[in-house]
């Protein structure tokens, strides 16, 4: 069937370069000349009144194909329209036969080139797709009105889009009708007519061009008319306090705030509790310097295989957790209340609340503002688990406050803090049983990934239980256990200590967003500028989603505050191209792009090419060569869809694919880039080297070994 299509796609292009060519090949272009229908233009009209229907008829079909052939005639056609048949006559025939060939071309364009245009630029189309399907008849008939690009490419490029076929006809038809009656109308008086450049005048141009403009205008307006009616009930006061307010002092918040200190705007930004949010205080910062000591110990241990003896390692708990807590101190002043000040930052500690679109309470202090930012973060997921507060349990925010070492620790919970912390508690010394409701871990992965981490947590003494539901928390004789299902039967888990790690929901209640109607879906709902209901309360970071990293709460936070700023003169759209993430088990899992799984979920083409670290020198002389680089590239090119790595150092490796996406570099430029020797990056160059050995040009070579023969001689 595949190759059916193939060959049908084949015949159409064939049938239509051949018509084409025999066209211009036989002369015919110069028998559609202004010249030459204003000489037949008696015999022409001698002919209609003979046989009305036989030339109209003709004609109708003949602007048909033109159109659907895209041959430069339309002009001059729509001029003989008016000419031989009249202003609604002329009109009538014109206008529905320009938008059925154009629909013919459309149809034409899609069924030929869009598998194929889909296959390289499927990622990036995703994107066109998505804006067609909002706006995609006020584009098309904004296109009609003012022809900045030819009819007939608009025809082409349109049919690689997902336009439903009966929108792209209705809007061709109303979009294309001025521009007809206008050429229609130059066509009876076609006798005065000396050149087709004489045919719109600069009036008639300003009209054309106010009419595409004014879809526009309109939908400005309506907005505008939107925009007051959600302000109506809160009226703005004639002086406002600040340019911007922004609430949260995390990753989003921080950025948010330098940012519109940057350009000078007076900001005020507001925490409740510590400044740097989760990241500093109960999240990266505190959990890397954890797996830092965790790596430590592990390598200490491991050491005998190179043949350096630490005898038996004794791991101090208490004088970790000091040294987790001296991290966060060493990092604190990046985010402290006196370096933002100092950068002309108003700093405030309270509670913040909306209460109207232009003021915020903090604390029950009025501050009036243009606009407002919300970058309240997340907090962990807490499960509506019987017995589990009666038990106690520790999350991701509250671990940091243990002294001594937790005993049995059971963690609820396969993600990336689930897996992190498992492997690193394990690490240093704790009994640790790891819980997790799915299949596999870390479930936005590929199965590999997953397999290949549940190894390494394994080997590092974690107890993993998949596909083991939590049912209950229930005591008996002093002693709790975590009650799961697994494959209809029931057991019990012991534990001294349990820690919930099963994911983070944003911070929303609280705010006031409830009272002034602000949508909330999970996240707190924006448009694609990150605006909110009100087109000046803009939110970013994890309370905005989708994504929850640090890295993408900063992305995200200048164009909240850029927008907020300046959104009445420009906005900038979001750009999620490009998202890194890692997780920061031992080794490490790093990713970009599509993985093999999302892939084949979006349909989308690819090939996978790997290279195993194994085979690294660098990973062999530090006794670390395991896991692999693996990266997606669209079918037969060198252009990236994504990238995973698995193996030390593996979020550094990264970045050399990150910023190749981000600048469409290819795994070309990678291979003729330069790497130190022996280093953990030279691996990126030799996975783009077996794509390079995957595609090598097997008749060229062949002829090449020919040659060479030959020289032998």
């Amino acid at each position: 069937m595949k190759n059916r299509t193939t060959i049908l796609r084949w015949l159409i292009v064939i049938g239509l370069s051949g018509a084409v060519a025999v066209f211009f090949a036989l002369g015919w272009q110069h028998q559609f000349t202004l010249a030459a229908l204003k000489a037949h233009l008696l015999a022409l009209d001698a002919f209609r009144q003979a046989h009305p229907w036989l030339l109209g008829g003709g004609f109708f079909l003949l602007y048909v194909a033109v159109t659907a052939l895209s041959l430069p005639l339309a002009t001059l056609l729509t001029l003989a329209g008016g000419a031989m048949f009249g202003l609604l006559e002329g009109t009538l025939l014109v206008s529905f036969a320009s938008s059925i060939g154009a629909t013919l071309a459309f149809l034409a364009s899609r069924f030929v080139f869009r598998d194929m245009v889909q296959r390289r630029f499927g990622q990036r189309l995703h994107a066109v797709d998505e804006g067609i399907r909002r706006e995609g008849a006020l584009y098309l008939f904004t296109l009609r009105l003012v022809p900045v690009i030819p009819f007939f490419v608009v025809n082409l490029l349109m049919g690689l889009t997902r336009l439903p076929i009966r929108t792209f006809y209705w809007v061709s038809q109303l979009g294309m009708l001025a521009a007809t009656v206008v050429f229609v109308n130059a066509g009876t008086q076609l006798a005065r007519l000396h050149s087709l450049s004489g045919i719109v005048s600069p009036r008639i141009a300003g009209s054309l061009v106010l009419l595409g403009v004014f879809p526009w205008l309109a939908r400005w307006s309506v907005a505008r008319v939107r925009r007051r009616r959600l302000h109506a009930g809160w009226p703005a006061p004639k002086r406002f306090d600040r340019n911007l307010v922004v609430i949260g002092a995390g990753s989003a918040g921080l950025v948010s705030a330098y940012i519109a200190a940057a350009v000078r705007a007076k900001v005020t930004l507001v925490e409740g509790g510590a400044m740097g949010g989760d990241c500093l205080n109960t999240g990266c910062v505190p959990s890397k310097a954890l797996i830092h000591a965790a790596r430590l110990a592990a390598h200490v241990r491991g050491a005998t295989r190179v043949g350096v003896d630490a005898g038996d390692i004794r791991v101090d708990f208490h004088a970790v957790m000091g040294s987790v807590r001296r991290a966060v101190q060493a990092v604190a002043p990046h985010d402290s209340v006196e370096r933002y000040r100092g950068l002309g930052v108003e700093v405030q500690h309270g509670h913040a609340r909306i209460v109207s679109p232009w003021t915020v309470e903090i604390d029950g202090r009025p501050v009036t503002t243009r606009a407002i930012v919300i970058a309240t973060g997340a907090e962990p997921v807490v499960p509506d688990l019987p017995g589990l507060a009666e038990a106690g349990y520790l999350t991701s925010e509250t671990l940091w406050q243990l002294q001594d070492p937790p005993g049995r620790l059971l963690i609820l919970g396969g993600g990336p803090i689930g897996c992190e912390l498992a492997q690193a508690f394990a690490r240093l010394g704790t009994p640790v049983v790891q819980v997790q409701s799915h299949r596999r871990l870390l479930m936005r992965e590929d199965d590999e990934v997953s397999v290949f981490v549940r190894a390494r947590l394994s080997a590092d003494g974690v107890d993993v239980r998949t596909d083991c539901r939590a049912v209950a928390v229930e005591r008996h004789g002093g002693q709790y256990a975590l009650v799961c299902e697994h494959e209809g039967r029931r057991a019990r888990i012991p534990f001294d200590t349990l820690l919930v790690a099963v994911g983070r929901k944003p911070r929303v209640t609280g705010f006031g967003l409830e009272e002034l109607g602000i949508p909330v879906t999970g996240t707190v709902d924006t448009d694609a500028w990150l605006a909110t209901l009100y087109p000046n309360i803009y939110a970013c970071g994890d309370v905005a989603g989708p994504y929850q990293f640090t890295h993408v709460a900063a992305h995200q936070a200048w164009y909240a505050a850029v927008n907020a700023l300046f959104g009445s003169i420009w906005r900038f759209r979001v750009d999620y191209a490009v998202i890194p993430a890692v997780t920061f088990v031992d080794p490490e899992v790093a990713r970009v792009g599509l993985n093999e799984r999302e892939a084949k979920a979006q349909g989308i083409p690819f090939e996978t090419t790997r290279y195993e670290l194994d085979d690294l020198d660098r990973a062999i002389t530090e006794d670390q060569a395991h896991g692999f680089v693996k990266v997606l590239t669209a079918p037969g090119k060198d252009r990236i869809l994504g990238a995973t790595i698995v193996g030390q150092h593996a979020g550094e490796m990264l970045a050399e694919f990150v910023l190749a996406m981000r600048h469409g570099l290819g795994l070309n430029k990678i291979l003729g880039t330069i790497h130190a020797y022996p280093t953990w990056a030279e691996a990126n160059k030799y996975a783009a080297g077996n794509w390079k050995k995957a595609h090598a040009p097997e008749r060229v070579l062949h002829w090449l070994a020919r040659y060479h023969a030959w020289r032998r001689k």
